[in-house]
Parts: C-alpha cells; sequence; structure tokens
C-alpha cells in the first residue's frame, strides 16, 4: 500500500517552535544576538507563505518572460546577500557578485535543465523555478565564504594568489562535507521529500546525485570567477 503524503495542519506546524524557542533562550542566557535569530525565524516564516502564493501564480503561468524576470530577480537578490560578510561597503563588489552568480549559477542551471531534465518547454516553472532557487543559493553561499577568508587571508599580507586558493578551498567545505555525508549521515531535503511523497528511493537517489554535482559545481565555478574579478578591487581595499 502506498503512503500519502501527510498533511501538516497549522496547528501541528506551530508545535516545531517549541524547540526553536529552547535555542532562543539558550541564546539569550549565554548573552549571544538572540534578536538575531527571531528576526531571521519571522522573516523565513512570512518569505516562505510569500512565496507559496508566488509559486501557485508561477506554476500555472505560460509566460516565458515571466520566468526569465524571476530568474534575474532571485539572481540579483542572491548577489545583494551574498555580499553580507563584506564588513563596511557591500555595494563595492555588488557587480562582481552579481556576474558571478549569472555566469557560474546560469551556466550550470542552462546544462540541467536543458540538456539532463530535458525541459519542454525549457522555462517549465515547476522545475526551473525551485532548481535555479538551489543553484543560486549554493553559489550565493560560496561567495559569502570566499570573501570572509580572502579578506582575512589579504589582512595577514598574503599573496593574492595564495589567499584566492584558500579561500576557495573554504568555500567548498560545505558543499565537499555534503558529498562524504550524504546516504551515510544524512538524507538531503529532496530526496526524503520524495521519498516522502512515494517517489521510489532510487529514483530519488538520482535526483539526489544531480542535486548534489549542480550545486558543488555551482558553488565552484560562481566562487572561482568571483576570486578572480575582484584581485584588483579588494587588493586596493585591503591595503589603502
Amino acid at each position: 500500500m502506498k503512503d500519502s503524503l501527510t498533511f501538516i495542519s497549522l496547528t501541528n506546524l506551530l508545535i516545531i517552535f517549541i524547540p526553536l524557542s529552547v535555542i532562543i533562550i539558550i541564546l539569550y542566557f549565554w548573552e549571544l544576538n538572540w534578536r538575531d535569530t527571531i528576526y531571521a525565524l519571522i522573516r523565513m516564516t512570512f518569505q516562505l507563505i510569500f512565496i507559496g502564493f508566488f509559486l501557485n501564480y508561477l506554476f500555472n503561468s505560460s509566460s516565458p518572460l515571466i520566468i526569465v524576470a524571476s530568474l534575474l530577480i532571485m539572481i540579483s537578490i542572491a548577489s545583494w546577500i551574498s555580499l553580507r560578510t563584506v564588513p563596511d561597503n557591500r555595494i563595492l563588489f555588488y557587480k562582481e557578485a552579481l556576474f558571478s552568480i549569472f555566469i557560474g549559477g546560469g551556466f550550470t542551471l542552462f546544462i540541467v535543465t536543458q540538456y539532463i531534465l530535458n525541459l519542454n518547454p525549457w522555462y517549465l516553472p515547476k522545475y526551473i523555478i525551485p532548481i535555479a532557487g538551489m543553484i543560486f543559493a549554493s553559489s550565493m553561499n560560496g561567495i559569502s565564504l570566499a570573501y570572509e577568508r580572502v579578506h582575512s587571508e589579504l589582512f595577514r599580507d598574503k599573496k593574492y594568489d595564495d589567499a584566492r586558493k584558500k579561500s576557495l578551498e573554504a568555500a567548498l567545505i560545505p558543499s565537499t562535507n555534503s558529498l562524504f555525508a550524504v546516504g551515510i549521515v544524512s538524507l538531503p531535503g529532496m530526496m526524503t521529500g520524495q521519498i516522502i511523497s512515494g517517489v521510489s528511493p532510487l529514483i530519488a537517489a538520482r535526483y539526489q546525485i544531480l542535486v548534489m554535482c549542480m550545486l558543488y559545481a555551482a558553488a565552484g565555478i560562481t566562487t572561482s570567477l568571483f576570486l578572480s574579478i575582484i584581485k584588483v578591487k579588494i587588493t586596493k581595499k585591503v591595503f589603502s
């Protein structure tokens, strides 16, 4: 008998905030920034509720222009968020982050959707939007980790080429750890969701292999491109 996906009522969903309250209390008593956690949770909740309604609209859309516009907005926002680790003026590196995510993430998205999944039409919203979200998020995280590391390495008077190598390596640590742990330590969200929905674990494993590879590729290409094109600008900033 095939299990159906369990419906989560809003009342039941609120229960998850009990363990969240525990960590907020710990942060408070340890004198850490508990307000940021509350703000992040509130923002996450409203963002996901909003995106739920928005995706309903997108998935019923037959206009490629709307999908392309949505992808460009995602890239623009991801580029801005990726520079949260810039200590003062993040706008200084925004163009470089935008270009890197557009090329690195866009190239990976194109390969996955057009040559692996063979989407028809090419802009099929229910595939391209969630996949783009995962790819751009991975690219965004790569830039954040890389900038923080390259900035600190330059402050230690490291040569830029050496700092760039260390930064790329550091940016890929989360993705590399995921490659080692997947299937043994953890079942990632996409695979878990498919299995719970009744998809064969073997089919779910294929999709997860695709996801892991595309996230690693997107982070690696985007980050290496970003580190290559900010050399002059960040060197002047650090040593000015």
